[in-house]
Order: structure tokens, then C-alpha cells, then sequence
């Protein structure tokens, strides 16, 4: 197991959103890697470690580099830090460092990775499941998405505005009887599927849906793909679940805010 394919498909999810909007930027800076969606939501204009880092300066230098980048466009932007990038003291001051010049701690999410999904510890729920791509299906993905993630609407709409966007980010929602209750979306990138954008409505919660979808999922992209490796970023609610599925942690990832 290793870090860099979190770390490679985290990035590569980032590239796709903003590669799918006119105003994206995808940009290949010294040791820093740019996936700019140039939307409101600036989780989504984002900056990436893309190599080791030996020593603060260097990590400053990085952080300079993505900072002059954003400054110049006028975007609110992020900083998603892979924790094994870091050489030991450039990680001991990471954070420091970060608030320093400017960037505020949001969250740490671990890293998962899975070299295959184990089966399912008890029945799921029936579900139809289908793939984003018409006008009912992207807006029950953004609505679902905005309430779970605590996001306003327009800017998570705002985000996936593009048609194209849903070539490479195979988003699905589960209905249950026609009502639109989990969502979930994979990315084929750096040796393995990224899942993401794992939810489901607070009154269908604990059910089984949110897994139902997300197997789904990632049974359609290892079918595509031929991959059976697979990576995540788990919140705290999910941790226990993807741990029966046959995940552990193998980084952190370390989110920060302009």
C-alpha cells in the first residue's frame, strides 16, 4: 500500500472538475500542482503538494508559489496537504507554517486505500442506482451534496455546471421508490479508483444506501477500468464502514482555507 495513490487520484478528481469549466485552470508549478476550478466554493481552486518536501523553506516556497497564483485571479482557494509528503520537521510545523501565511486549518481526513472490497457484513437495501447525466439526476446529486456537505446550493451547482464534467467523474445517485436518498462518484486516476462525494439524506441515514451506491460504483469502474485497487478520504461518520469494506489508512491528508 502507499500514500501517493491517494495522493495522485486526489489530485488527478481535482484536474477534472476544473479541466471541465471554461474558467479552470490546470497547472503544473515547482513542486506544486494547480487544479483551479475558479468557482465561488474554493475547496474546489485547490493546490496539491506534488513531490517530497525536505525542509520548511522549501515547504514555504511551495505555499508562496500556489498563494501568488490565486492572489493574481482573485479566488478564495485551498491548500490539501498529503501528510507524507512531508519530511519530519517540515510535517512537525506544517500547520504553523500554513497559518502563518494565511491559511486557516479546515480538516484532516485519512487517507484509505482498499487493494479490494470486501463483501458486505450484512444485506443491503434494494436501490436503483443510476448514473448522472440528465438535468433530474445532476440536480438530485447537487441537492443531496449541498445539505450533506453543508454547502449552499449555487456554489455546489456552480461546480458541476458542466456537461463534460460527468465524462470522467462517474457520479451516481440511489433512489429509493423514485425518492433520490445516496449519491457517490468515482475517478480512475494514479493506479486506482478515487471514490468521492459519498452521502446520503440525514432521514435515510444508517440504512445501508450510502454503501449500496458506493459499491455500485465502484463495480462499474473496476469493470471499465480494469482496476481493482481503490482510495478514499473518510470523514469521521464513515470511518467505521469503510474499515468492514477493507480499507485502512495509509496517509492523512491535512485541508487548508484562504
Amino acid at each position: 500500500m502507499t500514500f501517493e495513490n491517494v495522493a495522485d487520484n486526489l489530485r488527478e478528481s481535482f484536474r477534472v472538475v476544473a479541466a471541465s469549466r471554461g474558467g479552470g485552470e490546470v497547472r503544473e508549478l515547482p513542486g506544486v500542482s494547480i487544479a483551479s476550478a475558479g468557482v465561488t466554493f474554493q475547496m474546489f481552486n485547490a493546490a496539491f503538494l506534488s513531490g517530497p518536501v525536505a525542509t520548511e523553506p522549501d515547504l514555504e516556497q511551495r505555499i508562496l508559489l500556489a498563494m501568488a497564483h490565486f492572489n493574481v485571479r482573485g479566488l478564495e482557494w485551498s491548500y490539501w496537504v498529503c501528510e507524507d509528503w512531508l519530511g519530519a520537521r517540515a510535517r512537525r510545523r506544517s500547520r504553523q507554517i500554513l497559518e502563518r501565511l494565511g491559511l486557516r486549518h479546515s480538516v484532516d481526513l485519512p487517507g484509505m486505500l482498499a487493494e479490494r472490497i470486501a463483501p458486505p457484513a450484512k444485506p443491503l437495501p434494494a436501490v436503483t442506482v443510476r448514473r448522472v447525466g440528465d438535468m433530474a439526476t445532476r440536480d438530485a446529486f447537487c441537492a443531496i451534496g449541498s445539505l450533506c456537505f453543508h454547502v449552499p446550493i449555487p456554489w455546489f451547482r456552480e461546480v458541476f455546471d458542466s456537461q463534460t464534467v460527468w465524462e470522467k467523474f462517474a457520479a451516481y445517485v440511489g433512489y429509493r421508490e423514485e425518492d433520490p436518498v445516496s449519491t457517490a462518484a468515482v475517478v480512475a486516476g494514479g493506479g486506482a479508483i478515487g471514490v468521492y462525494n459519498v452521502a446520503t439524506m440525514p432521514d435515510r441515514q444508517r440504512h445501508g444506501y450510502g454503501e449500496a451506491v458506493m459499491r455500485h460504483a465502484l463495480s462499474e469502474a473496476q469493470r471499465e477500468h480494469g482496476l481493482e485497487r481503490s482510495i478514499l478520504q473518510s470523514t469521521p461518520a464513515g470511518y467505521r464502514l469503510y474499515e468492514r469494506m477493507g480499507y485502512r489508512t495509509v496517509t492523512r491528508v491535512s485541508v487548508y482555507a484562504s
